[in-house]
């Protein structure tokens, strides 16, 4: 595998944050299936970045990794899809049209709440500072076909952010 283990987790405002390196979608997607290892019910995933930066090939490798076998789609123009896994339902939101108000005046907001899914948000930086627990990730070119993932967190225990950086420690070798 060409994956650049570039796993540093620095400390800045008081976020832990954890980055890595991908070099083409079939990475991008198993980093999102090693991703998937460490996430349950409950669990807020904003993602972030530039068009065509990798968010939903990241996410298709986070549903394959919790076993979805159907076909993965943006949620662009419909804002919202859901995928049922065998554990847990897996909101995927795409915040790309909407401004903060649309999402809450909406009632999207409601998947935010059910205590039988977890939720990931493309464009979610829209709403990340009304929300008191997320793991954001954010996605930025380095080169043609390389990007740099990097995973912070807000609200979550040192546990979680532990089982985080040993999925990709041990994933990427």
């Amino acid at each position: 595998m060409r994956t650049k283990n570039i796993l540093k987790k620095s400390h800045i405002s008081g976020k832990i944050m954890i980055r890595k390196k991908t070099c083409s979608s079939t990475e991008t997607v198993n980093a999102g299936k090693i991703f998937s290892k460490v996430l349950g019910v409950g669990d807020i995933i904003i993602l972030e970045g530039p068009l065509g930066g990798g968010k939903t090939t990241f996410i298709k490798g986070v549903l394959k990794g919790m076993g979805f076998k159907g076909r993965v789609l943006s949620p662009s123009y419909t804002l919202a899809r859901q995928y049922n896994t065998k554990n847990v339902c897996v909101n995927h939101l795409d915040l790309y049209r909407l401004e903060e108000e649309d999402f809450f005046d909406a009632g999207i907001d409601d998947l935010l709440c059910s205590k039988k899914s977890m939720t990931l948000i493309e464009w979610g930086d829209k709403i990340k500072y009304s929300l008191s627990r997320y793991i954001n990730l954010k996605f930025s070119f380095l080169k043609e076909d390389c990007r740099q993932l990097v995973f912070s967190t807000k609200g979550y225990n040192k546990e979680k952010v532990d089982s985080i950086e040993k999925a990709f420690k041990n994933g990427f070798k």
